[in-house]
């Protein structure tokens, strides 16, 4: 007895290899409700494997630190490179992202401590503001990034992208007599030397091929 040959899909399904790239938008809606903030983050990757991207972000922050005792200015650019590693099986042709990643982490920026109190209050030295406009330029941080994420395409090529990151310090310059409190790219500087960042990008892919 002879069975009917069953025909196969031999449809082939592609997936583009190219450069994205986009922003973080967080960053400029932040800067609207905290007038002590300014920020602006342009992101890329590019695929190198079928589960592998590098990938890079460069930026410019400054952020006025409000405390008890002192009101310090730090400005600055810094770069994250590394690479992210989808975790995500896609369907057909499809394209999203459930990814994890690695990053290193360099700002270059200046420091302002803009006045101080000294932390002694009696009633014959009463504790005052002292303006001191005194800055520290040429510092550096250096960290490094465990993030992980979600990238959609949401129409044709185009992504909607949300991380969160863990933050972990190797070296903050300081300014002399006083602690910095604030580096672009890393943020908030805690005794610890860790932290955590988030990341809310819109992004398009150029695409060079498909594979």
């Amino acid at each position: 007895m002879e069975f009917p040959e069953v025909e196969t899909d031999s449809t082939v399904y592609k997936t583009a290899y190219g450069l994205r790239v986009g922003a973080d938008i967080s960053k400029p809606i932040l800067a609207i409700f905290n007038g002590n903030y300014t920020g602006i983050e342009l992101v890329a990757d590019y695929r190198i494997g079928k589960k592998i991207y590098l990938a890079t972000e460069i930026g410019f922050e400054e952020k006025t630190s409000i405390e008890d005792y002192s009101n310090s200015t730090s400005k600055g650019s810094y770069i994250r490179i590394g690479f992210n590693y989808n975790a995500y099986d896609n369907w057909l042709d499809m394209n999203n992202e459930i990814f994890t990643g690695v990053r290193y982490g360099l700002a270059l920026f200046d420091q302002t401590l803009n006045s101080y109190t000294p932390n002694v209050n009696s009633l014959y030295f009463p504790s005052v503001p002292i303006n001191a406009s005194i800055t520290a330029p040429d510092l550096t941080a250096h960290w490094t990034e465990f993030l992980v994420g979600i990238k959609v395409e949401t129409l044709r090529n185009l992504f909607v992208s949300t991380s969160i990151s863990y933050k972990i310090a190797f070296a903050v310059d300081d300014q002399e007599n006083f602690k910095t409190l604030f580096a672009p790219g890393l943020g908030r500087v805690y005794e610890s030397g860790t932290g955590f960042g988030f990341n809310y990008t819109i992004s398009y892919l150029i695409p060079f091929t498909k594979k």
